[in-house]
């Protein structure tokens, strides 16, 4: 039984120094890192940024890089989701702009027909004269002479 010990120790040893050969020969190789999906792009600017600047730089890796094509895939989708964007704001502004006119339309109109209605609180007080007498009528006329119907 006593050189059956050490055999066993030793293969212990050996399997030890084994899985620690295997542990670290994985853990200095590098990981490869699933790449990254359109949405994952979407929602990260900062890394869609990245990944399109090492794609812009090695043109022969971009055309087969699941990382670029993916990366491209997102642009797309993004600006075709911001064109309708865009266009909504521009649609908002000119409402804006438009009832801004509008309303300075209004304003003018209201200064003109403020200044032409008459205020009849606000008018000069001018006094009453009675009107100058009218003689009357007899006394005023003087006499008619009559024509006569006998001719002489």
């Amino acid at each position: 039984m006593g050189s059956y010990m050490p055999s066993s120790i030793k293969f212990i040893a050996a399997c030890g120094c084994l899985g620690a050969v295997i542990l670290a020969t994985a853990a200095c190789s590098p990981r490869r890192i699933p790449p990254m999906t359109v949405n994952d792009l979407m929602e990260d600017r900062v890394m869609l940024d990245g990944v399109l600047l090492k794609c812009n730089q090695n043109q022969s890796k971009a055309r087969t890089d699941s990382d670029c094509l993916n990366a491209r895939i997102a642009i797309e989708r993004l600006a075709s989701q911001s064109e309708p964007a865009k266009e909504a704001k521009r649609t908002e502004e000119f409402e804006h702009s438009r009832e801004q006119l509008r309303s300075n339309q209004e304003k003018l109109r209201q200064e003109r027909e403020a200044k032409t209605k008459v205020d009849v609180y606000h008018l000069p007080l001018v006094p009453v004269e009675p009107p100058p007498p009218v003689p009357p009528p007899n006394e005023a006329s003087p006499p008619v002479a009559r024509e006569s119907n006998n001719n002489p």
